[in-house]
């Protein structure tokens, strides 16, 4: 009985203690993580509501926050009968063919290099600066490359025999994709890292198998190589078509948009509205339709991984 009470006396001031320890390292985490909530609550989250906020309003910020004036959704109708928006979102929607074309292209050349090839540290390198460079740098060496009249691109066309190559950046019908071509060159590099990564985690048992089942090069690239490298596959898709909703640098270094509005895209349009029209409302309702497009399209990745990913 004695020993019995001590233990029930002892329960309690062992509970206190772990409640204690547990308050005190709940204290700790929330210390720690505390600087990082406050950077995210004040540089994303309230900017994010203010967006949605501000899209229901029609404000000019040099006229102050009297100047603001509630339209409801009228932003979001005027948006649907804007030309020059409807034509920056079906640029956007072209602009999406790139990610399919620089993934394949990584793909291969990842492929080709896992193996053993000489130089295989310079290839990887020398795939990888474009995408560590400077975009302004980059744009600028493109810029002079698309040179209608003496660039090195057009010059070397005339050479083989095209009397009239293309004007490139200065045509309306050959821009955006003069743009597209620079965005695929820029992102192969690191997307080839990425899949070469994957790569080394493929077993070798496999393939020895698959040698052994008589199985050639393309079998194996179709039954092993490709299904187990649909995770990395994924996830550069999803990374890689929520990037070209967010292409600016290029578009403001070498087109501003143009010629026409043929290379505007949504993110080109907004800051056009925002810090030269000083439209606040109207560029915060295609900031919420842009980022509409982004989880739309998220989340129809998330739904048809079910189809193609193999974890």
């Amino acid at each position: 009985m004695a020993q019995s009470s001590r233990a029930l006396a002892g329960k309690p001031v062992a509970w206190k203690k772990r409640g204690s320890l547990q308050r005190g390292e709940t204290l700790a985490g929330l210390l720690f993580v505390g600087p990082m909530l406050i950077g995210v609550t004040i540089l994303v989250l309230l900017p994010i509501i203010a967006t949605i906020v501000l899209s229901f309003a029609d404000w000019n910020f040099v006229a102050g926050w009297n100047g603001i004036k509630w339209v409801g959704l009228g932003n979001f109708e005027t948006l649907l009968k804007d030309d020059a928006f409807i034509k920056s979102v079906r640029n956007n929607i072209v602009f999406l063919l790139t990610v399919p074309v620089y993934l394949l292209i990584s793909m291969v050349l990842a492929v080709m290099i896992n193996k053993n090839v000489y130089w295989k540290g310079y290839f990887k390198v020398a795939y990888f600066m474009p995408y560590i460079s400077s975009i302004v740098a980059v744009a600028v060496v493109w810029q002079v490359l698309f040179q209608p009249s003496y660039g090195p691109i057009n010059e070397f066309l005339k050479a083989i025999g095209i009397a009239n190559p293309p004007k490139w950046i200065a045509d309306p019908n050959f821009a955006l994709i003069s743009i597209m071509m620079i965005s695929i060159w820029t992102s192969i590099g690191f997307n080839m890292i990425i899949y070469i990564a994957g790569l080394q985690s493929i077993p070798e048992d496999l393939y020895e198998a698959a040698e052994i089942d008589g199985a050639g090069t393309w079998v194996k690239f179709t039954r092993i190589t490709f299904p187990l490298l649909s995770p990395t596959s994924f996830f550069l898709l999803v990374t890689g078509m929520i990037s070209t909703f967010k292409v600016f640098d290029v578009i403001a270094v070498m087109t501003q948009g143009g010629p026409i509005g043929s290379t505007s895209m949504m993110v080109w349009y907004l800051y056009e509205q925002a810090f030269v029209n000083l439209k606040v409302g109207y560029a915060s309702s295609v900031s919420v339709v842009l980022l509409l497009f982004v989880l739309l399209i998220t989340f129809g990745q998330w739904a048809a991984q079910k189809k193609w990913v193999n974890y």
